[in-house]
């Protein structure tokens, strides 16, 4: 337990001094980094996609057409004593 609270020690000291270097950027930079930082978030945010609803229909549909795919391929893969056993297990 000892080395634990060593850890967190050494981990807030850390933390102390990275608030006090990004303290002293925010004063050397002034307001234009703050900008820049406030511009560049706004940005992430402001791209937000939406589905159409036409769109999301193409999506299930393909969706519904890949798992059919995939069960006729299963299906044929099946050997007919795998096929009785699961109608008798149902």
């Amino acid at each position: 337990m000892n080395d634990l609270g060593k850890i967190i020690s050494q981990l807030e000291h850390q933390r102390t001094a990275i608030d006090r270097a990004i303290s002293a950027l925010r004063e050397i930079g002034g307001e234009v980094q703050t900008q820049h930082v406030t511009r560049a978030a706004k940005a992430k945010t402001a791209v937000k996609r939406h589905l159409s609803p036409e769109g999301r229909r193409r999506i299930v549909e393909a969706t519904k057409r890949r798992w059919a795919a995939k069960r006729a391929a299963d299906a044929l893969q099946r050997s007919p004593a795998k096929k009785a056993a699961a109608k008798r297990s149902a």
